[in-house]
């Protein structure tokens, strides 16, 4: 093997390489940056995980209930929804009529978010680590609508 061929595996080893440990470096700085876990992981008591009847005991009789899915009317201005899988709640749906009652994003994510130039707001984040994904929107508009879900990740 000429001495020209033996650079060029060394040198296409040595690009292995750094590619291999760029990846490495770059996995672990994206761990390290996700956060642990959301400020928002239960609402009125009751958080993912969380037996069916201990859910319905928190939160009352439903105003529709099924093994799947149950829907709360809190109010006329808030609506619940928790879902069931397994005999566990695997999600949490919140709506608010009116972003005046609304939970703040600070409360779900730890920091405010900027609204678009519509009024609209969205994000979501993944807790890979806690096993479950938080998301934040509120609609654009006169009369928006904001929803706080938070749901297993399966």
């Amino acid at each position: 093997m000429s001495p020209d061929v033996k650079f060029r595996h060394a040198l296409c080893r040595l690009s292995l390489f750094a590619v291999v440990a760029l990846s490495l470096v770059a996995a672990t700085a994206r761990a390290q940056d996700e956060p642990k876990e959301s400020p928002f992981r239960d609402f009125r008591g009751v958080s993912l995980g969380m037996l069916v009847a201990d859910a319905r005991a928190k939160l009352g009789t439903p105003a529709d209930k099924s093994d799947a899915l149950d829907l709360y009317n809190i109010n006329d201005k808030e609506t619940v929804q928790i879902a069931y899988d397994g005999g566990k709640v695997s999600a949490i749906v919140i709506m608010f009529m009116n972003p005046a009652d609304a939970l703040a994003p600070r409360a779900v994510f730890g920091t405010d978010l900027e609204a678009k130039p519509d009024g609209s707001i969205y994000k979501m984040v993944r807790y890979t680590k806690a096993g479950y994904w938080v998301s934040y929107s509120r609609t654009a508009g006169d009369s928006p609508l904001v929803t706080v879900m938070i749901q297993k990740i399966k």
